[in-house]
């Protein structure tokens, strides 16, 4: 139900059963490889019952903030609205000694077909308060705004395609933003103007820019994501086909700027159209 926007998806040639095996086999080396770094991975499991086959990616209905809030968000495919699930939240504040202040809810967009998948949709310069978005059928503008004016961000929205002339799905699919260098597919950008506008709002807010190529954007070079560890310590996490994709000078950058992690991934990649960014919903609620 998601495949039709989301052309990464759906190029394994594997039966569903191996695909969840080979998938659990590799979620569960990418928790190992993310707390050999010293990140504290929270991880809850899935429920048997509703069956939401794209569970492994929750950042697209949650997003967890450093003021206390959570917010949920509406989901272009029915199958995916059943992963909203309060007891995850109740888990985090009320076992894990997280504190939640407010749950701002905008799934009720989903009654108008308008969506908003969480940071997928955007991808979040939380130092600067700002949401770049890419719009497509599953990042739409009536969503993006209710977002950015209760949650006080500046949105930069923008239309970007891949190799093919085709919507690309998801921001995070072309770009990430950590506190000083920003990695992006730039040329995925359709028209001038909104380009240099998303170039010139990264460096105003003083980012050093990774450029990616086509051929690193369908590595999934672009779906990394920054964290801290338990040393307070940047750590750039990755799938290993990302990482064999970069360059020598874009791996000096990122490894300049912090640790680098990558773990193989590539039957969740091909069958699930998602790489490592999807697989995580970071936590900056406060303890």
């Amino acid at each position: 139900m998601t495949a039709q926007s989301n052309l990464f998806q759906g190029r394994s040639t594997a039966t569903p059963e191996e695909q969840q095996k080979a998938a659990l086999h590799e979620f569960d080396a990418l928790v190992d490889v993310l707390r050999a770094a010293e990140i504290n991975v929270v991880v809850i499991d899935d429920t048997p019952d509703p069956h939401t086959p794209d569970s492994i990616f929750p950042n697209n209905w949650v997003s967890f903030h450093g003021d206390g809030r959570v917010v949920l968000y509406p989901m272009e495919a029915p199958n995916r609205r059943t992963e909203r699930r309060a007891d995850i939240i109740e888990k985090l504040n009320d076992e894990l000694g997280f504190q939640i202040t407010e749950v701002l809810d905008l799934s009720g967009h989903e009654e108008s077909g308008h969506y908003l998948e969480g940071t997928g949709s955007m991808v979040l310069d939380r130092a600067n308060k700002v949401a770049y978005a890419c719009l497509s059928s599953r990042t739409q503008l009536d969503p993006l705004g209710d977002f950015a004016q209760r949650m006080d961000y500046d949105v930069i929205a923008f239309d970007a395609v891949d190799r093919n002339g085709v919507p690309i799905y998801h921001t995070n699919v072309l770009m990430n933003v950590g506190e000083t260098v920003a990695v992006i597919c730039d040329a995925a950008i359709v028209r001038e103007e909104q380009r240099a506008a998303v170039l010139a709002r990264l460096k105003e807010t003083g980012h050093e820019l990774v450029s990616l190529s086509y051929d690193q954007l369908d590595a999934f070079a672009g779906n990394m994501l920054e964290l801290r560890n338990a040393s307070g310590e940047r750590v750039v996490a990755m799938s290993s086909q990302a990482w064999d994709s970069l360059n020598m000078a874009q791996r000096e950058t990122l490894h300049a700027n912090g640790k680098v992690v990558s773990c193989p991934i590539d039957n969740i990649e091909r069958s699930a159209g998602g790489s490592v960014r999807c697989m995580l919903a970071e936590i900056h609620l406060p303890h």
